[in-house]
């Protein structure tokens, strides 16, 4: 065993199974996204203390799914992604009504959302399925992939919220992409997407929901109704120039110009105080996170932890595009928050949970002697 191996293990971090690296850009984020929230929320200190309640509470769960090994979640993804799906059953039968959408279980104490479970259930199911057969991808097991990858998500989308069932199915189809699916299918997948939008459209999509593409395309048919959230948004964006207008000084935000400033449309509200250099960092920030992740997902040990260590990580793009692309105007509204920035309790704890499965495969390696 090398002397760079050794002292990698016995140091305090690698002991806590946590990885510094990753876990730096994290904080750097969320302590850049709690001054961009007490702006955004009007100066509410209440706000902001209970979003870091929130953030500690997600920092507890990721420091204790990081001390279970990568062979515990192996085992334990099919028992996680059968109570999920049920739980998403009982959402559509019994489930707690609210703003118009019927999203949670009512237990009592608190309300549950189980379409968050399964951000983290079906990426596990879906990379022990693949893990367990012959790499690349075979057709058939391939269809039985999708059928995995796509069925929370027709559940998700029925309650309705299109936003949560997006990110649950490019989770597991991110899995399938890194196993090795050939280029041809994925051709053929995108033909298949592209002729179902019809489908879509007429038959699946709410009245809300096609107004919303259609405000996409163009904001300014409706300026001062659906297109509102958009134009604003973009005049925010814009307004904040190079340097920003600074901390607090945001005249779209601060005059309630923006509408959810402190969730779905929170970049705004910070493209405007912080300006292209701003903006800069904080893409360079989750950059680094990416990188990170990407880099945790090549030294991974086995197929199992390179493809669920790689959806993960993906996955957290994603959120990141979606929600800078929606509040630019470049994609419809879809109701995704920018990630470990946007206030709300369950995205970071779900996505923090994410980092933590990732810091499990980075600090659980078995080393040989060389």
């Amino acid at each position: 065993m090398s002397n760079a191996t050794t002292k990698q293990r016995e140091s305090i971090w690698w002991k806590l199974h946590i990885d510094w690296p990753l876990l730096i850009g994290l904080l750097a984020v969320l302590v850049l996204g709690g001054f961009v929230l007490y702006s955004a929320s009007g100066e509410s200190r209440a706000m902001v203390t209970r979003q870091f309640m929130r953030i500690a509470l997600a920092i507890v769960v990721m420091i204790v799914l990081a001390q279970l090994s990568p062979d515990t979640y192996r085992r334990w993804a099919p028992p996680l992604f059968i109570a999920g799906f049920l739980m998403l059953v009982a959402v559509l039968i019994i489930g707690h009504i609210g703003k118009g959408a019927q999203r949670w279980l009512d237990l009592g104490l608190f309300k549950f959302q189980p379409s968050e479970i399964m951000k983290i259930a079906v990426p596990l199911m879906v990379s022990r399925f693949v893990s367990q057969n012959p790499l690349p991808i075979r057709f058939k097991n391939l269809l039985i992939g999708l059928a995995i990858a796509l069925a929370p998500p027709l559940l998700i989308a029925k309650q309705p919220d299109l936003g949560t069932a997006l990110l649950v199915a490019v989770s597991g189809i991110f899995v399938l992409f890194l196993a090795g699916m050939s280029w041809r299918l994925v051709l053929a997948a995108i033909v298949a997407v592209a002729s179902f939008i019809p489908v879509l459209w007429f038959f699946l999509m709410h009245e809300y929901q096609r107004q919303r593409v259609l405000t996409f395309l163009n904001p300014e048919s409706d300026p001062l109704g659906a297109g509102y959230h958009i134009i604003q948004s973009k005049i925010a964006i814009g307004s904040g120039g190079i340097f920003g207008k600074g901390w607090m000084h945001g005249t779209q935000s601060q005059l309630d110009f923006i509408p959810e400033r402190h969730t779905d449309f929170i970049f705004a509200v910070f493209s405007e105080e912080f300006g292209l250099i701003g903006i800069s960092v904080l893409l360079l920030l989750y950059f680094y996170i990416i990188g990170r992740g990407l880099y945790i997902a090549i030294q991974g040990q086995n197929a199992f932890e390179r493809l669920l260590a790689g959806s993960i990580t993906l996955t957290f793009f994603v959120y990141v595009f979606v929600n800078i692309g929606m509040v630019s105007g470049l994609l419809p509204v879809v109701g995704v928050p920018l990630p470990l920035v946007s206030y709300g309790g369950t995205s970071i704890v779900t996505l923090l949970a994410g980092f933590g499965m990732l810091m499990s495969i980075q600090t659980h390696k078995r080393f040989y002697a060389q």
